[in-house]
């Protein structure tokens, strides 16, 4: 196949990836919200409720990050980092991980990270959201909260994982003759 054929065979792939887009869509929003609880998180400050995150907007993000152990969940908040300002214009940010809230800001600032973190450790935060694995691990991924006076709901959620549409990194890759291939994240590059 030439690269005229294989290029509009691709842009037909694309128009199919939007399509499906738009399907998804359509079904987060027709989809009942799920009423949670006002979790408790360990932050540098002290401790902060769910419900305070959300500094006035009516929707909060909240990453569920394996912690300081993941280079793939550092390569997810890296990326967070720099679209960060974006992020926070249309709704609430915050990377919750199981590590405690010293070893994040240390973590954070080693890595330039803007946005606020928590530690949900000692909570069942994570569990509750489906981010714990069977053999009791720590799973990524991203949950979407919405407040209304008398609860908080979560509208929608879904895992990470090499490849996903949380981190471009990997569709840039994917232009390269050979992809990824075998291509791992690390925490700094010699």
């Amino acid at each position: 196949m030439n690269y005229r054929q294989s290029s509009a065979r691709l842009a037909e792939y694309r128009r199919q990836i939007a399509d499906l887009r738009t399907k998804m869509r359509e079904t987060r929003a027709a989809t009942e919200p799920e009423e949670v609880a006002d979790y408790v998180f360990a932050n540098c400050d002290g401790s902060v409720r769910l419900s305070e995150l959300f500094g006035g907007k009516p929707d909060l993000i909240v990453i569920h990050n394996m912690g300081a152990s993941c280079p793939s969940c550092t390569l997810w908040a890296d990326g967070f980092n720099g679209v960060y300002d974006h992020l926070v214009n249309r709704a609430a940010f915050v990377v919750s991980s199981p590590d405690a809230p010293d070893l994040q800001r240390q973590f954070a600032a080693g890595r330039g990270w803007r946005f606020p973190m928590l530690s949900h450790q000692g909570t069942t935060f994570a569990a509750d959201m489906g981010y714990r694995s069977r053999d009791g691990g720590w799973l990524p991924g991203i949950s979407v909260f919405r407040r209304e006076p008398s609860r908080i709901l979560r509208v929608s959620d879904t895992g990470f994982c090499p490849g996903d549409d949380f981190c471009a990194l990997w569709h840039i890759f994917d232009l390269l003759p050979d992809g990824a291939e075998v291509w791992q994240p690390k925490y700094r590059y010699g």
